[in-house]
């Protein structure tokens, strides 16, 4: 019985084309336009699993070319997101640090305390949540207000605190077109062991998906509002906590991480939390480094928490 041979790029020509398109999405996404583009961005970590289904291919059909080809899109992946997968570095000597939470606790949670004991566990410093609602606020309260006194609520988003706040108020958010009661952020500034800290805290407007991309304009016109709000913070260093209900490679959050540096490590996917496909719960922080982010133990809510550590510098 014979031994199958390498083949040249001929065998493998299907696999090539899918690497060379794979590698253009991944470098050139930002051409592509308006609200298209910016669902691609949404999920474009996922295109690691289109290289390695395209490795696979390709040395079953034991083809030389595709293999040389999948070197474009597998730079191009490590390029944008091999960072996430990297161990994380230790802290600098001295640099005081501050563990943070961030958690949509979903406004149709069937067990507020549990969840919120299930928070406290994780010994954060900080703690921010959205989706308050009156009936379940008290249960929050009650579960964290022994590990943390200091607290700030503002419609249906919260912080909960380890260490004294002030300055507290809440953050115009509200996009265009919606009327009626929406507080959907705050600002507090923590009194840390390391100096003052401004932390904000926010959930942006949500997002369809349809055929024709993300309907997206209220999420990008709030946080574009987040954004001003953030450059006109005198205060620093800077926290920001919240569900963006995007990613960070989403255009649409622009006006948010060109002033604040996310996670450097970490994918920590948090929705859906039964199967979850993309981080729209977000640290990010400025003059402040987010340390590795990864999510919590699943609780009542349609999202995970997750977890970073900040370091202020």
């Amino acid at each position: 019985m014979g031994t199958r041979r390498w083949a040249g790029a001929g065998r493998g020509r299907v696999v090539v084309a899918l690497a060379v398109v794979t590698a253009g999405v991944l470098l050139f996404h930002r051409l592509v336009p308006g609200s298209v583009g910016s669902l691609l961005e949404s999920f474009l970590v996922w295109s690691g699993v289109v290289v390695v289904v395209l490795l696979g291919v390709a040395l079953l059909r034991r083809s030389r070319g595709a293999l040389v080809a999948l070197v474009l899109p597998a730079g191009a992946w490590a390029y944008a997101f091999g960072g996430l997968v990297l161990p994380e570095g230790e802290p600098e000597a001295g640099a005081y640090g501050l563990v943070v939470v961030q958690h949509n606790v979903s406004d149709e949670n069937p067990d507020p305390e549990g969840t919120a004991r299930a928070l406290v566990a994780a010994g954060p410093d900080l703690v921010a949540l959205e989706e308050l609602v009156p009936p379940a606020l008290a249960g929050y309260e009650k579960a964290l207000a022994s590990a943390y006194p200091y607290r700030a609520v503002r419609g249906t988003v919260g912080l909960w605190s380890r260490h004294p706040l002030t300055g507290v108020r809440p953050v115009d958010i509200r996009p265009r077109g919606i009327s009626g009661p929406w507080d959907r952020g705050l600002r507090a500034v923590a009194r840390t062991p390391g100096g003052d800290v401004a932390v904000y805290v926010a959930h942006l407007p949500s997002v369809r998906v349809g055929a024709g991309g993300l309907a997206s304009a209220r999420r990008d016109e709030s946080a574009r509002r987040l954004g001003a709000a953030l450059a006109a913070e005198e205060v620093g260093p800077v926290i920001l906590l919240g569900d963006l209900n995007g990613t960070v490679e989403d255009r649409g959050l622009a006006p948010l991480t060109s002033r604040m540096e996310p996670a450097g490590r970490g994918l920590a996917l948090s929705f859906p939390a039964a199967f979850p496909v993309a981080r729209i719960d977000q640290v990010m922080a400025r003059s402040a480094t987010v340390g590795r982010i990864r999510t919590l133990p699943a609780t009542g809510s349609d999202h995970l928490p997750v977890l970073a550590r900040v370091t202020l510098r």
